[in-house]
């Protein structure tokens, strides 16, 4: 059986998605890589070779010398200024990084956006957006992009946006098995293109501070125990990803650490309107509810559960150490 080619190339953007894919273990990436039959063809962080080497590889997989399985894209694409893509040109090629990207899309079997700036435009994107950034195939919410909305692979698959900011390194390396070991579906995938392995999760689920969050028991300020969805902008409830159940690093979750999610796996979470540590209301009622509970039957749980929170939940999620503990219930005796 031969192996499925990968190419991996960065554009605008941080790097960050390869740090965090530096962290795969049990095993590690090249071992992963190995035992699922994938071959790294470049990368520019774990590849020796560099300038006219890797100008030479693009060239043979564009006259189908190699053939291009997975081709795999970090950061934004640059069509600045004027739709040159001149600001960012692949090193020693002179040429724009965006024509580079349209002409290996074409080549490829599977084209993947590796991280929220290359498939919805992310960070590099926000505010005035000068060096007009975009996704592959999403420009936020909206389809096109660069490769436009009815760009499909050679296996006639639409840009698969493996978003985050930056992403679990599981939900690259899973992602990429699936897409040489399965026949993968269009089904597999949700509205914004993302792998349902880790999207039809809400990083709610798992929560540590769920138990704060059914009594509406909240943080009202940094480091405050309780459930940061009414008072500190958490939108751990809307927000499609495993991050609690698939810990980073073995044990690591934002909202573990104290900080509110911020939805980074969305497209346009970057522009939240309001400071990421503030939850915007209406009338006191938060504006960002659960994606799937009316806006009426959450105030009115949301009365309920205030009202029968225990006294030990009330005062830990206002401290930033535990200062109660869940009583002791002894069984009675006859």
């Amino acid at each position: 059986m031969s192996k499925a080619n990968l190419l991996w190339l960065q554009s605008g953007g941080c790097g960050g998605c390869s740090m965090s894919l530096l962290n795969a273990e049990s095993p590690n990436l090249i071992a992963t890589l190995e035992n699922a039959g994938i071959n790294l063809l470049w990368h520019p962080s774990l590849s020796e070779q560099t300038g006219t080497e890797v100008q030479q590889l693009l060239e043979q997989i564009l006259a189908d010398e190699i053939p291009l399985d997975l081709l795999c894209i970090e950061g934004s694409m640059l069509r600045g200024p004027a739709g040159t893509g001149r600001f960012h040109l692949l090193g020693g090629t002179g040429i724009a990084m965006i024509e580079w990207v349209r002409q290996l899309a074409a080549k490829a079997r599977y084209t993947l956006a590796i991280g929220t700036c290359a498939a919805f435009g992310g960070i590099s994107s926000s505010s005035d957006n000068i060096t007009d950034a975009t996704g592959l195939q999403f420009e936020g919410e909206l389809r096109g992009g660069l490769l436009g909305s009815d760009y499909v692979s050679r296996n006639d698959m639409p840009v698969i946006n493996v978003a985050g900011c930056p992403t679990h390194p599981d939900w690259v390396t899973e992602t990429l098995m699936q897409l040489v070991l399965d026949q993968p579906q269009r089904a597999d995938f949700d509205a914004f293109s993302r792998p349902r392995l880790y999207t039809d999760q809400l990083v709610h689920h798992g929560c540590n501070r769920n138990e704060y969050y059914e009594y509406k028991a909240s943080a009202e300020q940094p480091g405050d125990l309780g459930c940061m969805m009414e008072h500190m902008g958490c939108l751990g409830t809307q927000a499609h990803a495993d991050c609690n159940t698939r810990l980073w690093n073995g044990n690591g979750s934002c909202t573990r650490a104290g900080h509110a999610c911020i939805n980074c796996t969305a497209p346009e979470f970057e522009e939240p309107r309001q400071s990421f540590v503030v939850t915007p209301k209406i009338a006191g009622i938060p504006v960002g509810l659960p994606t799937d509970m009316p806006k009426a039957w959450f105030v009115a749980l949301a009365s309920l559960s205030k009202a029968a929170t225990p006294e030990r939940l009330r005062e830990n999620a206002r401290s930033e150490q535990l200062i109660y503990p869940p009583t002791l219930h002894k069984k009675n005796h006859k």
